[in-house]
């Protein structure tokens, strides 16, 4: 008798291919909403643009995600559906960002840390939430839809994701509350990295082989993935507090300056994701080249963006008013 949830995801794939390309159109897009830079491009605008607060809530909440998600993968060692049945064919290129081991899902995590942000942050209007909800509940399932999540993947990636955000939450009110206590904070989450990647680095992992002896799945390779969240995880937490500490930038702008810094801000950010990361998977390998891609990346938005444009602000701020400067 074959498992239930592998059941499951052949009885959705038989919906799948009998509807046709509708409904796979559909949660292809909803499961975008999960992937890794979307969710990093929503948080960078907010925290840039929008609400500093706020996106550094986001944020941090996703860096304990991507933590906990790590941790759990490399504990596990949950193997992908079509890896434990054959007769899983995922969906289009449904498997190209699918990496790392199954359990939990990722991309699930990742629309948590967002949307699920929202419905935990106490600010969020009702209406708001319910539309949220139902987001985080889509990419969850598109998770499943698309056959490269079994159902515990996603549930236990949605408990866990709310359960970090609201602890984040909790978190942040403490911050507001001790602000002085801000190291505390970093050095701690630092040294849970720390400990999530050596963990990762040093315990075993499974190593089954089909019947011509290849080896099904690497588990250094799948531990990359962990590795990558360590450092988000250190790039927020150090970027975050140079931040605090030394640049101090503010989102109450004009609507014209929040433009300008979203456009640059976002192109920045795809420069960074599509040469420079490319250029030190090329030429860093294994662990070290996953935690610098992660870092870079992350601490990109916490701290070297906004250190260029609070520099801008600033000798825009010296240029007599005759000029056409724009004061804050």
């Amino acid at each position: 008798m074959q498992p239930m949830d592998i059941e499951y995801l052949l009885g959705l794939q038989n919906f799948r291919q009998g509807a046709g390309s509708v409904f796979a159109s559909f949660f292809e897009k909803m499961t975008f909403l999960g992937e890794l830079n979307t969710v990093l491009v929503i948080m960078a605008l907010i925290y840039w643009c929008v609400s500093k607060q706020t996106g550094t809530y986001l944020m941090m909440g996703w860096s304990g995600n991507r933590l906990v998600n790590g941790f759990l993968k490399v504990t596990a060692c949950a193997y992908r559906p079509w890896i434990r049945d054959s007769r899983i064919v995922p969906h289009g290129n449904a498997m190209t960002t699918a990496t790392g081991y199954s359990f939990p899902s990722g991309h699930t995590m990742n629309a948590v840390s967002v949307f699920g942000g929202g419905i935990v942050h106490g600010k969020v209007r009702i209406f708001s939430r319910v539309i949220f909800a139902v987001i985080v509940i889509l990419v969850g399932f598109s998770r499943n839809f698309l056959g490269v999540h079994t159902p515990q993947d996603v549930v236990v990636g949605l408990a866990c994701g709310l359960l970090v955000m609201w602890l984040t939450y909790k978190l942040m009110q403490w911050i507001e509350a001790h602000p002085e206590k801000d190291w505390v904070v970093t050095v701690v989450g630092v040294l849970i990295a720390c400990a999530v990647a050596a963990y990762a680095a040093l315990k075993p992992y499974p190593a089954d082989y089909d019947a011509a002896g290849k080896l099904l799945v690497d588990g250094a390779k799948m531990a990359n993935d962990t590795f990558k969240g360590c450092g988000y995880s250190i790039a927020f937490f150090v970027g975050w507090l140079l931040e605090r500490r030394v640049i101090g930038f503010s989102t109450e702008i004009s609507v014209s300056q929040k433009l300008t810094r979203a456009a640059i801000g976002v192109v920045g950010f795809y420069v960074f994701t599509t040469i420079v990361i490319p250029l030190i998977k090329g030429t860093v390998p294994g662990a070290a080249g996953a935690f610098l891609q992660g870092f870079i990346q992350v601490f990109y938005i916490a701290f070297l963006f906004p250190c260029c444009f609070k520099a801008f602000d600033r000798m825009s701020a010296q240029v007599p008013a005759g000029k056409g400067s724009v004061t804050n």
